[in-house]
């Protein structure tokens, strides 16, 4: 007979035994209750944990494989970069929009009439032409601009011969795909919440070249009036140089002030909410010249008649990775930072890389392959090189800023020692945006990347260097403090945004490079 048979034929023939009954199914009871508080404990146990998230370690119990934690808490990704990038560009009267990144998805929104009152913002003369470059500001809701360095070239609104644009680059909205447009998708673009997180929680350090800076310029303006921008370049008597860094910072003035924790040693003066630093190549000249030395010496013949150079004469900005990085690790009052925000490939031709240049002279040479297939193999090595220096150096940080006992010890904590809220740093490798032929013909946005039908510069082969990073960082685990970000497709449907003198770099105000600062702020406090 089975034990289980035995004790219940056991109690039920024990009818005279009432109360050793009842006490035995009594402490059956109390050992279910006590049961089921334990297990009910342990669950709400697991799924706090699995919200939580360790801010020196990085650790959550949310990125393991408990099945049970699945779904619980925060999602880890509401819009991902590939989503962001899937969607396209709605119309939308500049009149009608209170701010310059209003999230608006709805196609069939009213146009307000003249006269008609806007409940978020002070409705302005509608304008129907731009005569003076001020009217920028009513086109691209902007309030100003806290950077000076060449203030309306930055904003298209330097040229009385392109006047008869506007407004038409700056009524484009863009819609993106995905989860992005649901309720708990895209986050909301608040610039009074952008700068209090930056000053409490760590702002960027943009990297890059003169495209970044029309990044740099476009953020002065959408945190505006909250920041201050330095150096002034309106006071400048002599002549600049275009690797000065140039700084956003927290305006003394701005009413929000009063509403911001600062963290311990934070100085308004010096402390910066974003730098721009112009580093056009992400490594220094002689840092490529050395590792092009050591990676190919084939192309270094000493037998040759004519030394092999790998630069030509075209100017370039740029300093060694460890130098930018110093920069992001600055300890307060100096730095704040929490990410850095790089990109690169506009100067990587081979009119810059002269050694590499291939045309009908050359084209039959018996040495070394030279053209853009072989510089882009030469771009792979230096940069899986770059992406493994940029997170050891960031490893190698976090694992000095606390022990792994001291982390332990203050797992609950999301403070660091001194009492100041904190985040881990990244480094947000951003996709290169390429140009448009004949930009300045074009009047709205494509529904398609429009394939190129010239060969200007590195253009056309823009998408192999980014797909270089892509590959690169595609394996997480492998660089998980450095991501990449597709984000370009935006752009790419933008012929009509350029700046007035090229079509390269973007303006400000038409939602391209708003869009850049409004994704990468969602990804950094919704995705990672």
């Amino acid at each position: 007979m089975a034990p289980q048979t035995a004790l219940f034929d056991r109690l039920s023939t024990r009818t005279s035994g009432n109360g050793r009954l009842r006490g035995l199914f009594g402490r059956t009871r109390s050992r279910k209750i006590v049961l089921l508080a334990c297990l009910s404990t342990a669950v709400l146990l697991l799924l706090y944990l699995g919200t939580y998230r360790d801010p020196l370690s990085g650790w959550s119990l949310g990125t393991m494989s408990f099945g049970i934690l699945r779904g619980a808490g925060r999602l880890r990704s509401v819009c991902s970069p590939e989503e962001y990038a899937a969607g396209n560009w709605l119309y939308r009267p500049y009149h009608t929009r209170p701010g310059p990144l209003t999230k608006t998805y709805d196609t069939n929104s009213t146009i307000l009439e003249e006269g008609d009152d806007d409940p978020f913002t002070e409705n302005p003369a509608i304008l129907r032409n731009m005569t003076k470059s001020q009217d920028i500001f009513n086109f691209t809701r902007f309030d100003g601009c806290a950077s000076s360095r060449e203030y309306f070239w930055h904003l298209a609104a330097d040229s009385h011969k392109q006047f008869d644009r506007f407004p038409g680059p700056t009524e484009w909205e863009w819609v993106p795909g995905g989860r992005c447009k649901s309720p708990s998708g895209l986050r909301d673009w608040n610039r009074e919440d952008v700068v209090k997180e930056f000053a409490e929680g760590g702002g960027w350090l943009l990297v890059g070249d003169s495209v970044t800076e029309n990044h740099f310029f476009s953020l002065s303006c959408l945190l505006y009036p909250h920041v201050i921008g330095f150096p002034d370049y309106n006071k400048l008597t002599g002549m600049y140089d275009r690797s000065w860094a140039q700084h956003l910072y927290l305006n003394p003035d701005s009413p929000i002030l009063k509403d911001i924790n600062l963290p311990s040693g934070f100085n308004l003066s010096s402390t910066p909410l974003v730098t721009f630093r112009r580093v056009d190549l992400l490594w220094s000249k002689s840092e490529l010249e050395t590792m092009h030395k050591e990676l190919h010496p084939e192309f270094y013949d000493t037998t040759s008649s004519e030394g092999f150079s790998l630069f030509g004469e075209e100017r370039t900005w740029s300093i060694p990775p460890k130098e930018y990085l110093d920069i992001f690790y600055k300890p307060l009052p100096e730095g704040n930072y929490a990410t850095m925000v790089v990109s690169t490939a506009g100067h990587w031709t081979t009119n810059l890389f002269r050694g590499y240049h291939l045309d009908e002279k050359n084209k039959k040479h018996d040495g070394p392959p030279i053209g853009y297939d072989a510089l882009i193999g030469f771009y792979n090595e230096v940069m899986s090189r770059w992406a493994e220096d940029v997170q050891h150096r960031l490893t190698i940080e976090k694992s000095n800023d606390v022990s792994h006992a001291q982390r332990l010890g203050r797992i609950w904590s999301t403070k660091d020692s001194a009492g100041n809220r904190r985040r881990d740093k990244k480094v947000l490798v951003r996709a290169y945006l390429p140009g448009h032929e004949d930009c300045h013909k074009k009047r709205s946005p494509c529904e398609e990347i429009q394939p190129f039908q010239w060969n200007f510069w590195n253009w056309p082969i823009i998408w192999k260097f980014n797909e270089v990073f892509k590959n690169l960082l595609s394996v997480r685990s492998e660089h998980p403090d450095v991501i990449y970000l597709p984000i370009d497709r935006p752009g790419r449907l933008r012929p009509d945004a350029h700046s007035t003198g090229d079509c390269l770099h973007i303006m400000s105000g038409a939602g391209v490079l708003e869009g850049w600062s409004h994704y990468i702020w969602h990804f950094i406090t919704r995705e990672i």
